[in-house]
């Protein structure tokens, strides 16, 4: 499947979209079903900034060639071993490029078997209590993504906990209160979101976003389009 969604947006943006953006949400384990109306609420961000948005569950999209044409590419909830020893090979070569990775909520669950990725992401998935409640805290007030956050944000979702705690090597932007909500094994620090300078690219991560109601929290989609914005900071295209 490839669905792009071309911005024409001259008055504003001027001929050519400010950024193009892959959106690859191939799944190889679980399937959330926020997965389409993640797609859509990103093409509805493009058609405000004049972005160019494509859609793809097709790996093979991640390829040294066409993703030349990209600014950034979004893992949104990407689930199990999904990519080839070649499409790793390319995306490695895109970020070292200066492109953009955004990972969204199961983005942390693929690629176990790929440390490289694992390191792009930020933290593999270990384990989540049930959906419910919880308190954010905006720990990075000056990030374009977390900047305008209620601080502190109380939201619904499905709350990851991760094998390893990423503080050390990314940026925390937001941490849960682990005192707010149930079943979490991460009891004295969890990141939730966060960023990275990686590799000559940028990378940015949110924990969030499992359910469908996400989408419809502008928040929530507030957060997530700056940090789409942010990720794409080095970008070199040259068609821009």
């Amino acid at each position: 499947m490839l669905i792009t969604a071309l911005v024409f947006a001259t008055a504003i943006h001027g001929a050519v979209p400010a950024r193009s953006i892959l959106v690859f949400s191939k799944t190889a384990g679980f399937r959330h079903d926020s997965i389409p109306v993640g797609r859509a609420a990103i093409v509805e961000m493009g058609v405000a900034r004049g972005w160019t948005v494509t859609c793809s569950e097709d790996a093979s999209e991640i390829d040294s060639a066409k993703l030349k044409s990209f600014d950034a590419v979004v893992f949104l909830s990407t689930t199990g071993t999904i990519l080839d020893g070649k499409q790793e090979k390319a995306l490695i070569g895109f970020i070292h490029g200066g492109g953009g990775f955004v990972g969204v909520h199961a983005a942390a669950d693929c690629e176990y078997k790929w440390p490289w990725y694992g390191k792009l992401v930020g933290a593999y998935f270990e384990q989540h209590p049930a959906q419910q409640d919880a308190v954010v805290k905006i720990e990075d007030t000056t990030h374009p993504s977390t900047k305008d956050l209620p601080n502190p944000w109380r939201r619904r979702d499905e709350w990851y906990d991760y094998r390893t705690n990423p503080r050390s090597s990314v940026r925390v932007l937001a941490c849960l209160d682990p005192t707010s909500y149930t079943g979490s094994k991460m009891l004295h620090d969890h990141p939730i979101v966060w960023c990275q300078e990686f590799e000559g690219g940028r990378s940015w991560y949110t924990g969030m976003g499992h359910t469908q109601e996400s989408y419809k929290d502008p928040a929530y989609l507030k957060m997530l389009e700056e940090g789409i914005e942010w990720a794409c900071g080095k970008s070199k295209r040259g068609d821009r």
